[in-house]
């Protein structure tokens, strides 16, 4: 989310819970970069929801709707099976012969 709308969610809260939850400037620039990681329109969703059951405020784990992190895994495994499909099989058996050499001296030491 933007600055303004993390900012409209503590006054969002404050308007909900008027003389129980205060916003001042300690509070906005710790929960402002917290905030500006999670998605606007879940946490309005949240806080709505959760003042129609509670008469306190939330706390922000209460409210917290993060966005996924980006998983670039599958991507990064479809580079490495495509590279892995160019090496010629010859390179491959050297490979293989390489490390089971490496392993037999391995396990000689041992």
């Amino acid at each position: 989310m933007k600055s303004q709308e993390a900012i409209e969610i503590l006054e969002t809260m404050q308007e909900m819970y008027p003389g129980k939850f205060e916003v001042t400037q300690r509070m906005v620039s710790m929960a402002l970069p917290q905030l500006m990681q999670m998605d606007y329109k879940a946490v309005m969703d949240k806080l709505s929801r959760y003042a129609f059951t509670s008469p306190f405020p939330p706390s922000f784990s209460n409210i917290a709707v993060y966005l996924p992190q980006e998983n670039d895994y599958l991507e990064k495994m479809k580079v490495w099976e495509q590279e892995a499909a160019e090496v010629s099989e010859e390179t491959k058996r050297r490979f293989e012969e390489k490390l089971e050499q490496l392993m037999r001296r391995f396990s000689d030491d041992l």
